[in-house]
Parts: C-alpha cells; sequence; structure tokens
C-alpha cells in the first residue's frame, strides 16, 4: 500500500510539474512580449535578454510560493525540480524566438502552449525509454549517463526531422 502511494505521488508531482513548466512558459512568453514592445519603444532592445530571465525567475517564485502555501507535501515532492525550472533553456527560448520572429500576442502565446506540449512529450518519451532500459540487459559500460546521453541525441535527431532542420 505504502509503495502504491509513492508510485502515485510521484506521477502527480511529474504531472504538475510538466504544468507548471507550461504555466511558466506561458506566462513568460506573455509577458516578454509586453516587455518587448516597451524595449523597442525605449530603444533598449539590450536590455531585453536579462529582463526575460528576470520575469521567469518571476513567474517561477510566484508557482512556488503558490505551492508552499496551498499544498505544503507537493512542494516538499518537487523539491530542487521546482527551482530548477529557472534554468530550464526551453523557457527562455520560447521567449527568445517569439521575439525573434516577431509574433503577435495571439501566436506567441499559441507558440508558448506548443512549447509547453512539445517539451512534454519529450519529457514522457524519454521516461518511458529510460523505463525500459531498466528492464532491458544494457551492458553496463554503457548504462546510467551514457546511456541516457545517447538516447537524448537520437531523441533530438528526430525531433529535429519532424521539424524539417537538417535536410
Amino acid at each position: 500500500m505504502a509503495e502504491r502511494r509513492k508510485s502515485f505521488f510521484k506521477t502527480l508531482s511529474g504531472r504538475f510539474l510538466i504544468l507548471t513548466v507550461i504555466f511558466v512558459m506561458l506566462v513568460s512568453s506573455m509577458c516578454a512580449y509586453g516587455i518587448n514592445v516597451l524595449l523597442l519603444r525605449f530603444h533598449a532592445e539590450y536590455l531585453r535578454l536579462i529582463c526575460y530571465i528576470a520575469v521567469i525567475a518571476s513567474a517561477v517564485q510566484l508557482v512556488e510560493m503558490f505551492i508552499k502555501k496551498f499544498s505544503p507535501a507537493l512542494f516538499r515532492a518537487l523539491g530542487i525540480f521546482l527551482p530548477l525550472i529557472t534554468t530550464n533553456c526551453a523557457i527562455l527560448a520560447v521567449a527568445l524566438f517569439q521575439t525573434m520572429r516577431e509574433y503577435s500576442f495571439v501566436q506567441a502565446v499559441v507558440f508558448s502552449f506548443g512549447g509547453g506540449v512539445g517539451f512534454t512529450l519529450a519529457l514522457i518519451i524519454m521516461s518511458g525509454l529510460r523505463e525500459q532500459l531498466n528492464l532491458a540487459d544494457v551492458p553496463s559500460v554503457v548504462k546510467g549517463a551514457a546511456l541516457t546521453l545517447m538516447l537524448a541525441g537520437i531523441l533530438s535527431l528526430a525531433f529535429m526531422g519532424f521539424a524539417g532542420i537538417g535536410g
């Protein structure tokens, strides 16, 4: 019974972490759009990157305070992974790409939501493959980080192919 509860809680915290990433991606994307408009108006485009980083960190802090207040058990289960969302390059990339491509507000929101769904898909595929590899007979030379990095490389090539990048 305790093992089942632990497994359920791990699944719940994983789902919540994915929802948190999508939420932070949406909020930072909307704020990045507004910040970009202001920076362009004042001819201060050189402040774009630092402003985006500050917005992402603020959104993560907002989520962290909310979770700590309303669900301390979930806050403890997420542990270090919640503040690490701040350093997630995918969130910053969405804000930078939408600015570089000069999307409208609606396009920026849809782009950020799509980025969050893509991030979720990549996490689900990677976790499924790692679970399968834990059950497989893999030589000890490639177990662990080496095999994970090889899988990540193969997955990135597959996603690049989906996007039409590389040929």
